[in-house]
């Protein structure tokens, strides 16, 4: 911003640093070229797990020389068995095959299909029959479940090839790698399914460009520049498949996976890769805090951590701050804008830093609008987050309705996440459009009470909702995750919010929690809470 101010709530694009206008596949090119030699990936698995494709070491790395040679012969091998343009879907979780399959794809122009290992098979089924897929990449078995099984079964209903993990990677190291062509930057690169915190998921179509920008300008503001990232953020998600596998790719950094989301193991992980930067949501973060607890182990390799995809509230970057000595980066944005808008740096004044999710990246306009009308607001004023820019996703694959209420003519993507922009550009979000509770007439944003709800030492995690009510039409509902040695109750929780905020915020309605439903990327599934308390299956809080 240049230390210029905002007249109202609009923050036009800085176009500081350009746009990378290349393919995911010349990206990688560009990155083996420079380095070589330097250490692209590091697989982790938990050590009582054997391998979940059947190879001898869990303990794989590879090269960016490796990587790229891997990815080509993959490209390759693609289109022996697919045209350009064809769609395939990976139902996997974190393994080095995933990110391998991924740059083979880019390389090859098919479009990859990313499903939730967790899936169930009629989740999965739609999946595969809405994204039109051609074939179905899976591991045998996992935590379990006969997923192969699940993938035979599917093969014989929908008529789509199959093709299991174990063994192919070297089966595609087996032949050799023919040339390719160049792969235009605004075709298709991935259908991402959308975290479905309000129902069945859409499946964004997003292309090159917007990925491989979008997660350099996470990268670069983050400081990833020629360090090592350890993220168990899921590849099916962007926040894995994009923000950890490209971002890393674009700044030259290397790359900790592991297979799945395990408090020791990540702990155990960083301090034997000697990590710099640890992504994880919120509930990730505090659990690694309460993780540390019981099996200390030496983050002094840590310089921050990176966070989004649910709420960062003060209370999580004090907590942070205080058990692991780290500043919690902040991102905002959603699948469809490839997916980051936002994000704070260190740099950001401390009050910033804490209490909103920073500025935009380059290249985006942000507006904050009135959800009627689309009237660009006052500085400071509540609307919705509306954004434009080079990020945006082609459309909802074959939902062309869906995609015509998402953006409106002149381009901008409605996110439905409600805030406010500053007049020095830093933007605060307060929730969502379709999470705001509406008691008798008064507007609640489940956000404010949450943060509220942190603050007290007896709670470990909360998730704020509005549940039916026949005087007021809602009340404020929520559902508490106690700490192990807490002794609280409805009464002192309910004290503890009437003395921080008006009387009418204040939850009326509790529930005892351990775990909730959550989304890939870690938002609360609120639905799904409204639904249980429906059904009867909450346990109040006494």
């Amino acid at each position: 911003m240049d230390g210029k101010r905002l007249p109202e709530s609009y923050c036009p694009a800085d176009t500081t640093r350009a746009i990378l206008d290349v393919s995911i596949g010349r990206a990688l090119a560009t990155t083996a070229a420079e380095i070589p030699d330097g250490t692209a990936l590091i697989e982790v698995v938990p050590t009582s797990m054997p391998s979940p494709v059947g190879v001898p070491n869990t303990d794989r790395r590879w090269t960016y020389a490796d990587l790229e040679d891997d990815a080509r012969r993959c490209a390759s091998w693609l289109l022996r068995n697919f045209e350009t343009g064809d769609r395939i879907c990976i139902w996997a979780p974190n393994v080095p095959e995933w990110v391998v399959l991924q740059y083979g794809a880019a390389l090859a122009g098919v479009v990859l299909v990313t499903a939730n290992p967790a899936f169930k098979p009629s989740e999965l089924e739609f999946v595969l029959r809405q994204s039109r897929s051609s074939a179905l990449f899976h591991l045998s078995s996992f935590r379990g479940v006969d997923t192969g099984a699940v993938a035979r079964d599917m093969e014989k209903m929908i008529g789509l090839k199959r093709y299991a993990f174990d063994g192919w990677l070297d089966q595609i190291r087996s032949i050799r790698a023919t040339p390719l062509r160049e792969i235009d930057p605004g075709h298709p690169a991935q259908i991402q399914y959308t975290s479905g915190t309000t129902g069945r998921p859409k499946g964004a179509l997003l292309h090159h460009r917007g990925l491989v920008s979008n997660a350099s300008y996470v990268a670069a503001r983050a400081g990833l520049e020629d360090s090592v990232l350890l993220s168990p953020m899921p590849l099916f998600h962007t926040a894995g498949s994009v923000m950890s596998v490209l971002g890393c790719m674009t700044s030259r950094t290397t790359l900790v996976l592991p297979l799945f989301f395990d408090p020791p193991t990540v702990l155990q992980a960083i301090e034997a890769t000697k990590a710099e930067i640890v992504f994880g949501v919120p509930t990730m973060l505090l659990a690694l805090i309460d993780a540390m607890k019981t099996a200390p182990r030496d983050l002094s390799s840590l310089r921050a951590a990176l966070s989004g995809g649910a709420p960062v509230s003060p209370e999580i970057h004090r907590r942070v701050k205080e058990a692991l000595g780290l500043p919690v980066v902040t991102v905002f944005g959603q699948t469809e804008l490839s997916p980051i808008v936002a994000q704070t740096s260190v740099d950001d004044p401390e009050t910033e830093f804490v209490h909103t999710v920073g500025r935009p990246l380059w290249n985006v306009e942000v507006r904050v609008a009135d959800p009627l009308d689309l009237r660009v607001l006052p500085t400071g004023t509540e609307g919705e987050i509306q954004v434009r820019g080079y990020q945006t996703m082609i459309g909802y694959f074959d939902a062309p309705e869906d995609t015509r209420q998402a953006i409106t003519a002149d381009g901008w993507l409605r996110t439905g996440d409600l805030g406010t922009l500053d007049e020095r550009g830093y933007l605060r979000v307060t929730g969502r459009l379709k999470d705001m509770i509406i008691r008798g007439g008064e507007n609640i944003y489940p956000v404010e009470v949450e943060a509220c709800l942190l603050q007290h030492p007896d709670v470990a995690d909360v998730a704020v909702f509005g549940a039916p009510d026949e005087k007021w039409g809602e009340v404020v509902a929520a559902a508490v995750r106690l700490r192990s040695n807490a002794s609280g109750c409805a009464e002192r929780l309910t004290a503890h919010c009437r003395a921080a905020m008006a009387h009418h915020k204040a939850p009326t309605l509790w529930f005892a929690c351990t775990e909730f439903p959550l989304t890939a990327s870690g938002k609360v599934q609120k639905f799904r809470l409204r639904e249980a308390l429906a059904s009867g299956k909450l346990d109040a809080l006494r």
